[in-house]
């Protein structure tokens, strides 16, 4: 800025060129750190956006997997449990009329232990397959044998060999069948 006097009076000028010149270039410095900090702010903005939708995610998929292991809680004792059950069955299959007095109250007693298992299991939401004579369902049966049976129509199951299980609404042990071919 120049100063003149006039009248004995000190009175400002116009700047110069180069007084001009460098305020533009204060100017321009000033509107590329602000260019550059809406940049920076920008990503940070967009990092932060990403950072809360991970964050979101993770959460979600903690809370299906929570979710998941308190609705199977338990699974891997009822899988142990329904051989058990398998057992009690196949004792109770026997043929009582052949048996002792002693052994038939015995079979008695295998009898209310296996429907005490049973109505615990039931309790649980452990329910066993209904398959004989219906359909074939790959997701709920394993085919291990198959039969021509005759007036049975193809893909119908015939005998149950094993049974099956539903836990929840998931399928812990396919039942073993036989299907008609």
């Amino acid at each position: 800025m120049v100063i003149q006097k006039v009248n004995n009076e000190e009175v400002k000028v116009e700047d110069t060129a180069k007084e001009v010149k460098e305020k533009h270039k204060k100017k321009d410095k000033h509107a590329e750190e602000i260019e550059l900090l809406k940049n920076q702010n920008t990503l940070l903005n967009e990092k932060l956006l990403r950072i809360t939708a991970d964050y979101q995610n993770m959460k979600r998929r903690a809370e299906e997997e929570l979710s998941k292991a308190y609705k199977y809680d338990g699974e891997e004792v009822i899988k142990e449990l329904l051989n058990i059950v398998d057992n009690f069955e196949r004792a109770i299959k026997l043929d009582d009329t052949n048996l002792t007095d002693e052994l038939s109250k015995f079979l008695e007693g295998f009898k209310m232990i296996y429907t005490n298992l049973v109505n615990i299991l039931n309790s649980k939401n452990v329910h066993e397959i209904i398959c004989l004579n219906e359909d074939f369902d790959p997701n709920k049966e394993n085919a291990v044998l198959t039969e021509k049976v005759e007036g049975v129509e193809p893909g119908k199951v015939v005998e149950v060999l094993q049974k099956g299980y539903i836990y929840n609404d998931k399928v812990i042990r396919p039942a073993m069948v036989k299907v008609s071919e």
